[in-house]
């Protein structure tokens, strides 16, 4: 069962303290190692901006496009085939130079988990105040508490 830590909803009370940070500058060095051996290239990156809890770039090999996303406070990438502001079940399978974000210390979540329905997901750690936009917005996944963009 996977186990939500503090900080994935995005979400933060500030009597709590400051949420981890994934730093951009090694999800930077990871996008561009996984475009090198996708042998294609970095169509961009965005940083996250509250209320949006990730980062999201894209890795353009040939004629095709994948979408990154980077969890802006744990150390977790997802991929997608088209940008948007939160996700809930359009996560793609990892494609093989996608093992580069793990050899550089992040962790690649796969579709099977990330459309995990939450009753197989431990969410103890969340507030009421995360619970309240995960039932407001009908979020039933995994993917869906983690690639957000609430406010």
């Amino acid at each position: 069962m996977f186990t939500l830590p503090r900080g994935a909803t995005g979400l933060f009370r500030p009597k709590d303290g400051p949420l981890p940070e994934t730093g951009t500058r090694a999800i930077r060095a990871a996008l561009y190692a996984a475009a090198r051996a996708a042998r294609g290239r970095v169509g961009g990156m965005e940083e996250g901006e509250y209320p949006r809890s990730f980062h999201i770039a894209t890795v353009v090999e040939g004629a095709g496009e994948r979408v990154v996303l980077c969890h802006a406070h744990h150390p977790w990438i997802a991929l997608a085939r088209e940008r948007r502001d939160w996700y809930t079940d359009a996560f793609l399978a990892p494609p093989p130079w996608a093992r580069i974000f793990t050899d550089l210390g992040l962790t690649v979540r796969d579709r099977v988990q990330l459309t995990l329905p939450l009753s197989e997901v431990d969410t103890s750690v969340l507030t009421r105040d995360e619970w309240r936009p995960v039932r407001l917005h009908g979020i039933t996944t995994l993917g869906g508490v983690l690639f957000n963009a609430w406010d």
